[in-house]
């Protein structure tokens, strides 16, 4: 007995050591030499921290672009997506609900224009970015409300665009925060 017990004793306190104290260290780490130091990207206008770049924010003025919806209200503490299906009736309503809110604040999209990023929350919910398409659909609303032209706000969502990682992981994206400030920088 003597035989098998010090032996997986002496294992237990070698993995405890390497995943409970080595493997955290080194993931810290790691982070602190990440953007923003482990503790995340922010954001800051005037000096002013106005968000961070991993973190969705709700945008609701018809001024600036709005990115996806959140399933936690975008509280980053509470992370987290839905758990109703696609065939659910209450996501089913839900999903019409924003459809109708977005046509109602974009009204020359057609419902099938609609990209289904702009109408259903990500896995986390704090999803900050957008495709550029769905940055797209929503110039027509922002260029007669701030009443620019429509090729600026395109040329601008061309230069925020972020490409895929090496070319070819992910697709291209817009950071929808950073976007609102360059926006608010147009004249």
């Amino acid at each position: 007995m003597k035989k098998y017990v010090w032996p997986s004793v002496k294992l237990t306190i070698v993995f405890i050591i390497l995943c409970a104290v080595l493997y955290p260290l080194f993931i810290a780490g790691v982070a602190k030499l990440a953007p923003g130091g482990g503790k995340g990207e922010t954001i800051s206008v005037n000096g002013k921290i106005v968000g961070y770049a991993n973190i969705g924010q709700e945008f609701t003025d018809d001024k600036y672009f709005q990115g996806r919806t959140s399933a936690v209200d975008y509280n980053a503490a509470g992370s987290g997506g839905s758990n109703k299906g696609p065939s659910n009736p209450d996501y089913l309503k839900l999903v019409q609900e924003r459809i109708d809110s977005f046509l109602v604040h974009n009204p020359s999209v057609k419902k099938e224009e609609i990209p289904a990023e702009l109408v259903t929350a990500s896995g986390s919910g704090l999803d900050p970015d957008l495709s550029p398409l769905g940055a797209k659909v929503q110039v027509k609303r922002i260029a007669a409300v701030r009443k620019l032209e429509e090729s600026k706000i395109i040329n601008l969502i061309d230069k925020q665009t972020e490409k895929p990682l090496m070319g070819m992981f992910g697709p291209p994206k817009v950071n929808v925060l950073k976007l609102n400030i360059e926006l608010d920088k147009l004249k």
